[in-house]
């Protein structure tokens, strides 16, 4: 990062902004795996400059999950390093995911920790985003690239958001507790659009429909012949979020 002609924005001192915005989802997907059924998922946003801090977390209505995917509350955080031009932009980040109700006895974690590492540039109006994030706790990598466009439609005053991820990813201690240990690997794509409405000059509702699918998702322990992970599978989700900011 030090070699790159990036610079950090100055927080300066303007106020931050915080936006809240409750969503609901008719299924958890993450990575090409559903985790749960419909769910409730809030969160909040604390944004001052390149500096972005805020909570996110899932509450299954449906097909839930004990200790495992439900309740979840993620804290997260990341700065941007803009080039001069703002042509090109490094974002170090990270996800510390919590799973309050999860017992070590059944091999969950109630917590882990994943720094990630992103670059962000654009190529004929469409922006691509390569992640790289390793959870030091289930001892891995996932790799990832995002593409996304914006489609306006100026005479009913909103767009469309297109985007589409592929991803792969390899854990080598997805089990607490456990000898030997559990691994985990997988690839997943997704693609989806979302179509934001403007409710008031500082609040909007979003509609977004995802279709993402996971392949190639294996478990194994040890000598034991490997699994496949029944929950990665192909899989629409429509998700109706309010935010507004304040």
């Amino acid at each position: 990062m030090v070699a790159l002609p990036a610079q950090a924005a100055s927080l300066g001192d303007e106020p931050g902004e915080w936006t809240i915005a409750p969503a609901f989802t008719s299924h958890y997907l993450f990575r090409g795996v559903e985790l749960a059924g419909a769910c409730f998922q809030p969160a909040v946003d604390y944004t001052k400059g390149p500096l972005s801090l805020g909570v996110w977390s899932s509450f299954a209505m449906e097909d839930r999950v004990d200790g495992d995917s439900d309740p979840e509350i993620d804290l997260y955080g990341s700065y941007t390093f803009s080039s001069e031009s703002e042509a090109f932009s490094i974002v170090p980040g990270f996800n510390l995911y919590t799973y309050p109700d999860a017992e070590k006895s059944d091999g969950l974690y109630t917590a882990t920790f994943e720094p990630s590492l992103a670059a962000i540039f654009s190529v004929a109006g469409v922006e691509f985003t390569p992640k790289v994030y390793y959870d030091f706790m289930l001892e891995g990598a996932t790799y990832e690239i995002t593409a996304a466009v914006a489609l306006p439609l100026t005479s009913l005053g909103t767009e469309l958001d297109f985007s589409a991820s592929v991803g792969t990813f390899k854990w080598n201690e997805v089990a607490a507790d456990t000898s030997p240990p559990v691994k985990n690997w997988g690839d997943y794509w997704t693609v989806g659009v979302a179509v934001p409405v403007q409710v008031t000059a500082r609040s909007n509702v979003t509609v977004a429909v995802i279709y993402s699918e996971g392949r190639d998702n294996y478990y194994k322990q040890g000598t034991l012949p490997q699994e496949i992970n029944e929950s990665a599978h192909g899989k629409t989700a429509v998700t109706l979020t309010y935010s507004i900011t304040l």
